[in-house]
């Protein structure tokens, strides 16, 4: 049987990389750095939040199960598009139970389930108003998408989000045009 792999060589990061943390979306890593703490030596991932002025220590060992991860593959990232396309699966019940279903969502970090909340949770200009939880919750998924898309294509993050609800207004035309 094959020895398991350390934490450390599981999630190698080097400064500049950016990656996902579920809890705070993407941040850049600003190096790795040893401190003695409680006499003992740990060896932490230094990752900033930019869009939240924070910076985060998280001990390498803990990576993996904090969820950190390094930003998605083009393959995901084009999933999660493509899920922005779909038409939306808003359920009838009750508001309470989605936004948990929502809030779920978009904690775990991935792409494709954040892609499905703005999806489901996207107003056009010729629909409804939205309540204020909605609007937050669909602000707070798109921001999410829309960092780590800025992130993968070199953009910022106000003209990703842009393009990701030109995405959902170009599919929600051409379903209103051929109807």
């Amino acid at each position: 049987m094959a020895e398991m792999a350390t934490a450390e060589q599981q999630f190698a990061v080097s400064e500049g990389d950016y990656v996902v943390y579920p809890a705070h979306g993407v941040g850049k890593v600003q190096g790795v750095e040893t401190q003695e703490i409680s006499g003992m030596s740990l060896e932490l991932i230094v990752i900033r939040f930019d869009q939240d002025r924070m910076t985060v220590r998280l001990p390498v060992t803990k990576a993996n199960a904090a969820g950190l991860r390094k930003l998605s593959s083009r393959n995901v990232m084009d999933s999660a598009i493509s899920t922005l396309k779909t038409r939306s699966r808003a359920k009838k019940t009750m508001w309470s139970r989605r936004a948990q279903e929502y809030e779920t969502k978009i904690s775990s970090g991935d792409p494709v389930a954040i892609a499905e909340v703005v999806r489901d949770l996207y107003r056009g200009e010729d629909q409804g108003e939205q309540s204020y939880s909605e609007r937050q919750m669909y602000q707070s998924a798109l921001q999410r998408l829309a960092r780590e898309y800025a992130a993968m294509e070199g953009t910022d993050e106000e003209n990703a989000a842009y393009q990701l609800e030109a995405i959902i207004r170009a599919k929600r035309g051409q379903t209103t045009a051929s109807a």
